[in-house]
């Protein structure tokens, strides 16, 4: 054989080594000692199953898949060489930067300080990329990885209505309880997993690619939990859980005398004294195996203060580590105990806020544990697994940047960027071992600090400040957002090392930004107008408390919509489905367009869509009825979001998140670089799919309302 032939066949079969690799990892790991497996999810808790049968039967599997491994991977070999007869390409390199800015991107290439990105821009193609209506993550990246509108793949917002009880639920996932539940004495015993649903629809690109035979590596793309079975590895993004079920809920401990202060939830735990110890705990999921009152699961953990070092030591499970001031521990390792043997594992680091005068802890979310996951967060289910054998311990959660903390104070702007560039350093290990693997097909990451950052940090670019008179940071350097795309641009540098000509490079994001100055509470509005109503006497609470649906004819919930109390779909809906829909749609479409600051004398809404002439598909109906277009420097309040009614339609935004997208999509393009050129009128981000599909050979199917773009390689 020639040594080009072998060549040939080496990066033919490196795919189909990485799953056996993995299929091996399955089969050692299950013959060494594991406790039972938990499931958590929002909204449900977490139900316990015992952990024998299933572990027999993914060893039979394992087995099996490790016997008849010589023939399927032959098969593939056939398969894969008869795939790539019609590509025009050998591979196809997707970064997603999330929220990369293209005039923030354009001003630092023109000032020299994005060497990368420039020489793409100057040999390959730099577009301003079209988002989606609304231009939300979750509704713009399920539009890449589908290619088609929100009519089709069912995501329009973070949340989405349950028209039962109009309260918000999760849009991307469901999970519920098993269906039968064994009652003996105090405890609830699951007779079978919790049921998990994937709410987004139609098929990722990489489906139609694995199908074909052309292998994937699909890291961290958002909306892939849980994660759906494919020809390829995969690793889920934004909305996996943390292990109590939320988006991310962390603690933070002290010392601190808390008086009659009321923690928010269980955010903030004392630390208490006892005898020569410091003791607190790390909360957990609720323990849905008791009918009793003891349901809450704990982990203690102690402290022992050394001002004189400026640190502290730290012990969990038996397991002691050292914490220096100002810094964050590795990964901590936590095993909840919720009786009958059951183990749930998580992990979380600690971050050092103060020692004197009163001792100050901050804890991340617990994660999912990546090699023990009580929830399906990777497919193979051993792909987590795997990774964290050879990278280490890492985040797992969706939104593992903690942008609330930062938001409440519990973490300063710099502990905040310490734990971005934590989480940056092992999604960028995570994506050059995927690089490696993937020598021919697609590789897919999306890096998610571009998005965490500006939210947070846009307050500090220059003019772009809100317009409160106070602003904590104004005495700060300028230069976070500036070394963040300088860092992305180093990232992309190395990509580049690592692709040949025969290699398409994608690097795009899903939106851009724009400064978030004031903050509009749609639920005020329509209150004002007389479109939500409240009960007799009573004050507005949180989620739409005290609201009299009886005489409410529409209310605000997410961060763009607007849904109308309609009869037959609302529990206790009152206005008519057709013509009387239509008139209301037209009275609060007019009354949002004027809609004038008193404060600035601005219109805060450039345009309001019409769902049902806006999007095409068969889950129009579970869009909101209305899409708020913001103008620039607007968006959705934080009551508003909330379902709150505040004394006023419009506030000042004084949190650090001060940048955002939820505005008009025409004013938060994303980016589009490329090294190979195309031509396109007006590139979308829905249109990658088809694009990446047509460069493969592989028909586009019918229902993608995006289009290939016409490219060609360089030179």
């Amino acid at each position: 054989m020639s040594q080009a032939k072998r060549n040939r066949t080496n990066k033919l079969v490196r795919p189909a080594r990485t799953v056996f690799v993995l299929a091996l990892a399955l089969a050692l790991g299950l013959l060494s000692p594991m406790s039972a497996q938990a499931y958590v999810g929002p909204g449900a808790g977490f139900a316990v199953l015992s952990s024998f049968l299933s572990l027999f039967v993914a060893l039979v599997h394992a087995v099996f898949a490790f016997l008849t491994w010589p023939v399927r991977q032959a098969f593939r070999m056939v398969r894969r060489r008869r795939a790539y007869r019609k590509a025009r390409v050998k591979r196809v390199v997707i970064l997603g930067f999330d929220g990369m800015d293209p005039t923030l991107a354009e001003r630092y290439m023109q000032q020299g300080k994005l060497p990368h990105f420039s020489r793409l821009r100057d040999t390959g193609t730099f577009r301003p990329l079209a988002t989606t209506i609304p231009p939300i993550s979750p509704v713009a990246w399920s539009s890449f990885l589908t290619g088609v509108n929100p009519g089709k793949h069912n995501i329009y917002d973070f949340l989405t209505p349950d028209r039962e009880r109009y309260l918000p639920e999760l849009s991307s996932a469901r999970i519920r309880d098993a269906r039968k539940i064994l009652k003996i004495g105090r405890y609830s015993i699951p007779l079978g997993r919790p049921r998990i649903k994937l709410l987004r629809k139609a098929k990722p690109f990489w489906h139609f690619l694995g199908d074909a035979g052309v292998f994937c590596s699909v890291i961290r793309v958002p909306i892939t939990f849980p994660p759906e079975k494919f020809s390829g590895v995969l690793l889920s993004g934004m909305c996996v859980p943390d292990v109590k079920g939320s988006q991310g809920t962390f603690s933070f401990h002290t010392t601190r005398h808390l008086g009659a202060e009321k923690p928010s939830g269980r955010v903030v735990i004392p630390i208490e004294k006892r005898g020569a110890r410091l003791c607190s705990y790390i909360p957990g999921p609720e323990n849905t195996l008791r009918r009793d009152s003891t349901r809450e699961l704990r982990v203690p953990f102690t402290v022992r203060p050394d001002s004189a070092r400026g640190q502290v030591e730290i012990e969990v499970d038996r397991k002691r580590f050292p914490l220096r001031h100002g810094e964050y521990s590795d990964w901590v390792e936590l095993k909840f105990k919720a009786g009958l043997g059951i183990r749930i594992h998580g992990i979380c680091r600690f971050y050092l806020k103060a020692i004197t005068p009163d001792l100050e802890l901050y804890v991340t979310p617990v994660n999912l544990h990546p090699m023990k996951p009580a929830l399906p967060i990777s497919h193979p289910f051993i792909y987590s697994v795997y990774l964290a054998k050879l990278t280490g311990l890492y985040a797992t959660l969706g939104l593992a940047e903690d942008t609330w903390a930062l938001n409440d104070g519990f973490l300063d702007d710099e502990a905040f960027l310490q734990q971005c560039y934590l989480i940056q350093e092992e999604r960028e290990r995570m994506f050059f071992d995927a690089l490696e693997k993937t020598s021919r097909g697609a590789c897919i990451c999306v890096f998610d600090i571009t998005d965490r950052v500006q939210h947070m940090f846009w307050r500090y670019l220059p003019n772009e400040r809100p317009f409160s008179a106070e602003n904590p940071g104004d005495a700060k350097p300028e230069g976070v957002i500036e070394e963040l795309y300088r860092r992305m641009d180093h990232l992309v540098g190395r990509a580049l090392k690592k692709i040949d000509d025969d290699t398409l490079l994608l690097v795009i994001s899903d939106h851009g930004f724009k400064s978030f100055q004031r903050g509009v509470n749609l639920n005020t509005w329509l209150y004002r107008h007389g479109y939500l109503a409240l009960k007799s006497g009573a004050s507005s609470g949180e989620w739409f408390e005290n609201v009299d649906w009886g005489r409410s004819r529409a209310y605000a919930l997410g961060l763009n919509g607007i849904y109308l109390n309609q009869r037959n779909r609302e529990r206790l809906g009152v206005v008519e489905p057709g013509k009387e829909a239509m008139e209301l749609k037209r009275e609060l479409r007019e009354g949002l367009e004027s809609l004038a600051d008193p404060e600035t004398g601005r219109v805060a809404v450039q345009q309001v869509f019409d769902s049902s002439t806006t999007f095409s598909g068969p889950y129009t109906d579970n869009a909101p009825d209305l899409i708020i277009g913001y103008a620039e420097g607007y968006r959705a309040s934080w009551d508003s979001v909330q379902g709150r009614v505040t004394q006023d339609i419009f506030e000042v935004n004084s949190k650090a998140w001060s940048g955002d997208h939820c505005i008009h999509p025409d004013l938060v393009p994303g980016v589009l670089f490329s090294n190979w050129r195309f031509t396109c009128e007006r590139p979308g981000i829905i249109d990658i799919a088809p694009t990446v599909l047509d460069l493969f050979g592989i028909p586009v199917p019918p229902n993608h309302d995006g289009k290939p773009w016409e490219i060609r390689p360089r030179g």
